[in-house]
C-alpha cells in the first residue's frame, strides 16, 4: 500500500460550525491518506462526522462551517501545473511587486527588535484588560445564558398561542430575565476594564519605564531597518515576485490586482516578523492566508511555469472550487431525486455537465452522455435520453446520478450512502456497477455508510469514525476479522446477521458525546464496557497493530489488561462470508 500514490493527504484536520452563538467541533484532528484507485469506506453512527469529513474536501461545507486547523493536500498534476503568459502587463506587475519586496525586505533586519516592541505593547495592553481567568469566567457565564435564552426562545415558538398562553408568557418573562442578566454581566465587564485602565494611568513609575524602553527600542529598530539588503535576498525576492503572479494568474484582472495587494501585505507582515521565506513550508503558510501558492519552476520568453500545492483546506474562492468539484471530486448522494432536477430531461442534465467541464459541442456531449448511460446499465439509452426523472425507477435514477458524477472522469468519487434508499437486490447491482466502472475509469471510491455489509462488498480499507475522529483504520479483512477498538467491536456486534435465534439484538448503549464541549480522554469511554481509568483522563494515541492496521484505544497499550473481543464476533469469518457473500 505504501508504494501507491497518495491522492489525498489529510493532516490534523479540524472542522467547526457556528451554531446558535456556540462553536461545534465536528471533525477533531483527523489524519488520513487516501490512495489512487482504492476503495475506502468511512463508517460510524449518525453524527460521527462521516459526511462532514467528505464535504470538507469536496467544497460543500455549509456556510456556518469552516476549517480551523489542518491541511488537505490534493495531488493532481493537471491542476498543479500552472502557466502564465509574460506580456507587457504581466512583466510590469512582477517588476512592481519585486520593487516593493526589496523595499520591505529591510524590515527583516529589525525583526527581533520588532518582536520586543510587540511584546512590550502587549504587556501594557494586558494591564488595561481583564486577566485571562476573569475574561474566561465572564465569557462562560454569558455564553451559557445566551445558549439557554436561544433554546427557550426556540421552544417558545413551538407553543400554541390559542392553548398555551400561560407557557408563552412564562417563557417571555424568563427570556427577559436572561437578557437582563446578560446586560448586567456586560456592564460588570466594562466596569472592571475601566478600573484596570484607571489603575494603570495612576502607575507613573511603570509608565515612565515603559516610555523609556519603547523609545530605545524604536531607535534601535529604525537603525537596523536602514541597512541594505544582500544580492541573495534580491534573488529570493525575484522568485517571490514571480510566484505572486503565478498564484493569481488564473483570475480576472480586477481580482488579480486585489490578490496581488493582499499577498504583498502578507509578505510584508512576514518579513516584519522575521519569517524565513526561504523555507518552503513557511512560504506556503504566508501564501495560504490569501491564495494557495504556485511554486516557480521555470520560464521562457513567453510564459512563467509553476507547480501549486493544492491545499483544499485553504481554498477561499468559488472559481477554484469550480475546477475541482465535479471535475476532479464528484459526489453521489443517498436520494437520487435530490440530485436530479425534476423538470429537466435526463439527457439535458448529463450533457450540461459535460459541456461545462469538458468544453465540447452539444453533439459531442450527447454522444458522450449516451455512452455513459449505456455503461451504467440504462437499457435503450437513445430512447430514454429525453425522459424525465419521474419516468425512471429508483435504481435507474441512481444509475443516472452515477453517470453524471462520472461524466467528467473525476479522480475521487464520494458515495454518500448511495444504496440506502434502494431495495437489497438493486443495492447489490449498484455496488457491482461502482466496482466495475472503477476498473475502467480508475477513480478512487470514498464510500460513506452505516451498513457494514456494504463495506464488506466494496471496500479495500475501512476508517471507523467516532465523535469526529478516526478510531480504527485498516484493510477490510483486518477490521472485520481482527477489530481492536471497542467501538468497532460494538458496531460489528450490532450486525443483525450475527444475531442468534431467540436472542436479543445487540445495541450500543448511551449516546455520542456533545461536540459543543471539550472532550477529555477517550470520547467513547462513557459507552465503553471495557473502559479503563486512563480512558476518562487522557486521549489515547493511535497504536499500530500492523503496518496497515491502526486503532486509537488504550487497550493496545502494553500496560493495559488483556480483554477478549465479545463472543458474538469471535470467529465471525464464516458468518460474514455467508451473510455478505464476500
Amino acid at each position: 500500500m505504501d508504494e501507491r500514490k497518495v491522492l489525498l493527504s489529510v493532516k490534523d484536520l479540524q472542522v467547526k460550525f457556528r451554531v446558535r452563538g456556540r462553536i461545534l467541533t465536528a471533525i477533531r484532528g483527523i489524519s488520513l491518506d487516501i490512495y489512487e484507485n482504492e476503495s475506502i469506506a468511512i463508517v460510524g453512527e449518525s453524527g460521527s462526522g462521516k459526511s462532514v469529513f467528505t464535504k470538507t474536501f469536496a467544497g460543500m461545507l455549509d456556510q456556518n462551517g469552516f476549517v480551523s486547523e489542518g491541511s488537505i493536500i490534493f495531488d493532481d498534476e493537471e491542476l498543479s501545473n500552472t502557466d502564465v503568459k509574460k506580456g507587457f502587463v504581466e512583466k510590469k506587475a512582477v517588476a512592481m511587486t519585486l520593487k516593493k519586496l526589496n523595499r520591505d525586505s529591510k524590515l527583516e533586519f529589525g525583526a527581533e527588535t520588532y518582536k520586543q516592541i510587540l511584546a512590550l505593547e502587549s504587556e501594557k495592553r494586558l494591564k488595561q484588560q481583564l486577566s485571562e481567568e476573569e475574561r474566561n469566567e465572564v465569557t462562560a457565564k454569558i455564553d451559557d445564558l445566551t445558549f439557554r435564552r436561544t433554546e427557550l426562545y426556540n421552544q417558545k415558538m413551538t407553543f400554541d398561542p390559542s392553548k398555551e398562553k400561560d407557557r408563552i408568557h412564562a417563557a417571555a418573562a424568563q427570556i427577559k430575565d436572561y437578557d437582563s442578566q446578560i446586560k448586567a454581566l456586560r456592564e460588570q465587564e466594562k466596569e472592571a476594564v475601566r478600573q484596570h485602565k484607571a489603575a494603570l494611568a495612576a502607575d507613573t513609575d511603570y509608565l515612565n519605564a515603559y516610555n523609556e524602553k519603547m523609545t530605545a527600542l524604536k531607535a534601535q529598530y529604525a537603525k537596523e531597518c536602514s541597512q541594505e539588503i544582500s544580492e541573495e535576498t534580491i534573488r529570493r525576492n525575484e522568485i517571490l515576485a514571480k510566484e505572486v503572479y503565478l498564484s493569481v494568474g488564473r483570475y480576472g484582472i480586477a481580482k488579480r490586482i486585489q490578490l496581488i495587494r493582499k499577498l504583498q501585505k502578507a509578505l510584508r507582515r512576514a518579513m516584519t516578523l522575521g519569517v524565513d521565506l526561504s523555507d518552503d513550508e513557511s512560504r506556503n503558510a504566508v501564501f495560504d492566508s490569501v491564495v494557495f501558492r504556485v511554486r516557480y519552476v521555470s520560464e521562457t520568453e513567453e510564459k512563467l511555469h509553476g507547480v501549486c500545492v493544492l491545499n483544499l483546506a485553504k481554498i477561499k474562492y468559488a472559481k477554484d472550487w469550480s475546477q475541482i468539484r465535479g471535475r476532479k471530486i464528484a459526489t453521489v448522494f443517498q436520494d437520487p431525486m435530490t440530485s436530479l432536477n425534476p423538470i429537466i430531461t435526463i439527457g439535458k442534465q448529463i450533457t450540461s455537465i459535460i459541456i461545462k467541464h469538458q468544453h465540447c459541442s452539444e453533439t459531442e456531449a450527447r454522444a458522450r452522455a449516451l455512452e455513459l448511460m449505456g455503461k451504467v446499465g440504462i437499457p435503450n439509452a437513445e430512447k430514454r435520453f429525453d425522459d424525465y426523472p419521474f419516468q425512471y425507477s429508483g435504481g435507474m435514477r441512481q444509475r443516472i446520478v452515477i453517470a453524471i458524477a462520472l461524466s467528467c472522469q473525476p479522480k475521487i468519487l464520494i458515495c454518500d450512502e448511495p444504496t440506502t434508499a434502494l431495495d437489497v437486490t438493486i443495492q447489490a447491482q449498484i455496488l457491482k456497477l461502482l466496482k466495475d466502472l472503477q476498473k475502467e475509469f480508475n477513480y478512487t471510491i470514498v464510500f460513506i455508510t452505516h451498513d457494514l455489509g456494504v463495506v464488506a462488498n466494496i471496500a479495500d480499507r475501512v476508517a471507523v469514525l467516532y465523535a469526529g475522529q478516526v478510531v480504527e483504520l485498516g484493510q477490510v479483512e483486518e477490521v472485520f476479522y481482527d477489530p481492536r477498538h471497542p467501538y468497532t467491536w460494538a458496531l460489528l456486534s450490532s450486525l443483525p446477521q450475527l444475531a442468534q435465534r431467540n436472542t436479543k439484538l445487540y445495541s450500543i448503549s448511551g449516546t455520542p458525546p456533545s461536540l459543543y464541549n471539550r472532550i477529555v480522554g477517550d470520547p467513547f469511554a462513557p459507552r465503553n464496557p471495557y473502559c479503563l481509568k486512563v480512558d476518562t483522563l487522557k486521549e489515547p494515541p493511535m497504536f499500530a497493530v500492523t503496518e496497515t492496521h491502526f486503532a486509537k484505544t488504550w487497550l493496545l497499550d502494553p500496560r493495559a489488561p488483556k480483554y477478549e473481543k465479545p463472543e458474538i464476533i469471535q470467529n465471525i469469518h464464516e458468518k460474514l462470508m455467508d451473510a455478505f457473500n464476500i
